[in-house]
């Protein structure tokens, strides 16, 4: 086995006059020298023989030769060293006599060996976007690069020149930070890079100079998005939520929404969670409503984040009620609601022109015999039920159903983490899908799935292991009908 990549820091160098050696002279070596002249860096290249433009160079005196063959005293002074020999002893002894001074090396072709990496880089005047694979797949990283190039518009130069050049302007007039966030989406928003991008860059520059007037340093209102996460899969987040995300001052989020959502969220925005979990309750819903106000009263953008959709079985209907008594600004973005997402990831369709013409999402965390829960509606066929519910509720629901006459033999499927990587799927019966959730350890978040579409599961699965409990060769090709006797004489 391959070492693993390492997880590397990214980071932008000021190399201006400051002494970088090359170690090699060829064309490789050119190329590294070309892209270190343009910041400045007081490049040296040390090689027996050069390339003739790396001669050229040298000649111009654009770049300093050291000649004959690597020597450790090449060193002394530099911040960073390029080994771009064709010799691998070389390469590896300019290595090793970085690593014991310290100092920053990259050999060129083996990843190994590099204490940095030279990342595929896309530049739109000072916009720079750096992309790396770690160097355990460069070809990757340029695959990307190539795409990135042609879908970033050059007018970013341009605009990229225009805001360095009234920097100082923008943040006098404007020294607030979220303010000046504003400022940007609302340059984002404009005219301008459609002015540059035809070249009309003083029209371009009257218009920033207006915006920037125009804005003050006011706290702006705050307002609330309440923006559903889905069930985990990042994929799954509307292009909205995602906007959102990238907008918010304050993200609080809940237990169940995935890192990987998160993770698309702007880096410098704070972070709180929330999070309930089944007989846990880490936040107060009371509490939530207090953050959410606060945040807003100071002007901040607040993203509530809930995993699945905030209005299925979510509270969210609270919270805007809560929002609305206070005066405060709010909008909302659905998510796909952790039902419909487990079903499809698992192979279950709802509904089912023969066999399920209705589906019903129930919560049943109650504990309590009367409940309120329509249990005989529940115990009638040709429906779907999908069960938001703790694990630990699972034997008292599928009893009740049978106590009220759902037949025992009616297929289930409990759907563990769904959609996600390590997604689990148990397919039973109503009086042997307890067991099965015991023998195999099924943990929250899982969902419960009930009717004859359930047992399609075993031949519809396409995202991630076959469903546990049931073999799919034993029930594939068959009907609901027959997956339901399958898994009763199974049982």
């Amino acid at each position: 086995m391959s070492d693993p990549v390492p997880t590397l820091f990214p980071a932008f160098l000021d190399l201006r006059d400051r002494p970088v050696l090359v170690v090699g002279g060829g064309s490789v070596a050119r190329r590294k020298i070309a892209a270190l002249l343009p910041t400045g860096a007081f490049v040296r290249v040390g090689a027996p023989d050069l390339d003739p433009e790396v001669a050229a160079m040298v000649a111009e005196g654009s770049v300093e030769h050291l000649h004959g063959r690597f020597d450790p005293a090449w060193l002394d002074g530099v911040w960073l060293v390029i080994a771009a020999t064709d010799e691998p002893d070389t390469n590896r002894s300019v290595a090793e006599a970085a690593q014991a001074r310290r100092i920053w090396a990259n050999v060129v072709d083996d990843a190994p060996l590099c204490s940095f990496q030279v990342p595929a880089r896309i530049e739109r005047g000072p916009l720079q976007i750096a992309i790396s694979s770690g160097g355990g797949a460069p070809m990757l990283a340029r695959h990307l690069r190539e795409r990135l190039e042609t879908e970033l518009d050059a007018s970013l130069g341009t605009l990229g020149h225009l805001l360095v050049e009234h920097r100082r302007r923008i943040r006098a007039r404007i020294p607030d930070t979220g303010a000046r966030r504003r400022f940007f989406d609302a340059v984002m928003r404009s005219d301008i890079q459609s002015m540059l991008r035809r070249g009309d860059r003083a029209s371009a520059e009257h218009a920033l100079l207006a915006l920037i007037d125009a804005s003050t340093d006011v706290t702006a209102e705050g307002r609330v998005a309440l923006v559903g996460a889905g069930p985990g899969d990042a994929g799954l987040l509307t292009l909205r939520g995602l906007r959102l995300l990238n907008e918010a001052d304050v993200i609080l989020h809940d237990r169940l929404v995935s890192a990987e959502v998160l993770d698309l969220a702007r880096r410098d925005a704070e972070r709180i969670e929330v999070g309930k979990e089944a007989g846990h309750h880490h936040v107060p819903q009371e509490q939530i409503h207090a953050l959410m106000l606060e945040h807003a009263r100071a002007g901040k953008r607040v993203v509530r984040l809930k995993g699945g959709d905030g209005f299925i079985f979510g509270r969210g209907g609270e919270e805007l009620e809560f929002l609305r008594a206070h005066g405060i600004g709010y909008e909302v973005v659905p998510g796909i609601t952790a039902a419909l997402a487990c079903a499809a990831y698992a192979g279950i369709p709802l509904t089912h022109r023969d066999h399920a013409q209705s589906v019903r999402f129930v919560t049943a965390h109650a504990k309590a015999e009367d409940d309120g829960l329509d249990w005989a509606g529940f115990a009638r066929e040709q429906q779907t039920l999908a069960f938001y519910m703790g694990v630990s509720g699972l034997e008292r629901v599928c009893a009740r159903l049978i106590a009220h006459g759902r037949a025992a033999s009616t297929p289930c499927a409990l759907v563990e983490n769904g959609s996600r990587a390590e997604q689990r799927v148990i397919v039973g019966t109503l009086d042997d899908l307890p067991a099965l959730a015991r023998r195999h350890d099924v943990q929250s978040p899982a969902l419960l799935f009930v009717g004859e579409v359930a047992a399609l599961a075993a031949q519809l699965h396409w995202f991630g292991a076959a469903p546990l409990g049931m073999p799919a060769d034993i029930t594939d090709g068959l009907s609901p009908q027959a997956h339901a006797h399958a898994l009763a004489e199974a049982a």
